[in-house]
């Protein structure tokens, strides 16, 4: 063992149990709100002269079957729902077959929560030096 003389009398490691501790359980408690994963389904109209359906009846809808959403935005040419839970997708993309008329498409997509946050930073970066 390395052993430094003088003011530390105890081993190197010693000293750093504590704070590689304290990192890997900050790495272990904030890698699940990193990398956690929003699903969103992505609705837009197929054919000519359909317009985007109306988003509080959707969510109207949506919420009475037991399915969360966390907003529902235009996008585009498209209708983006965003729901709490990915386990609901599924079940979100029956239930809006069922609802809209023929001629929308109802796309899955989950996206990286985490591509939200690096814009805001990339315009704090641009703004150094």
């Amino acid at each position: 063992m390395i052993k430094l003389k003088g003011r530390f009398s105890r081993p190197i490691w010693q000293y750093l149990i504590l704070p590689v501790t304290a990192l890997l359980l900050a790495v272990l408690l904030l890698t699940p709100i990193i990398l956690r994963t929003e699903s969103a389904l992505k609705i837009r109209p197929n054919q000519q002269g359909l317009s985007l359906p109306d988003g509080f009846s959707l969510y109207q809808h949506l919420d009475q079957r037991g399915i969360r959403i966390k907003s529902i935005v235009p996008e585009k040419d498209s209708l983006v729902v965003n729901l709490e839970s990915p386990e609901q997708q599924e079940e979100a993309i029956e239930v809006l077959q069922d609802l809209l008329p023929t001629g929308y498409v109802i796309v899955s997509s989950e996206s990286k929560r985490r591509h939200r946050l690096l814009p805001a930073f990339r315009n704090n970066l641009q703004n150094v030096g």
